[in-house]
């Protein structure tokens, strides 16, 4: 059995990979729009980077 081992970016690792401000990517959660943060400790949120990137790809392959 293979075991995929997550890598977890914090915020501003997310905000340079994706290129938006903070507030933008606060309103990208709250619609529905990215993928929600997962909780490390009660004052430490991170990324799935694979989530992250799958977001991107989706992101460059929509139409505009």
């Amino acid at each position: 059995m293979s075991q995929r081992f997550v890598r977890i970016l914090r915020l501003t690792a997310v905000l340079d990979r994706i290129g938006v401000s903070k507030s933008t990517l606060d309103r990208l959660i709250s619609r529905g729009q990215f993928p929600p943060p997962i909780r490390l400790a009660p004052r430490c949120i991170g990324w799935d980077e694979a989530q992250v990137d799958a977001w991107l790809v989706a992101k460059v392959g929509a139409p505009r």
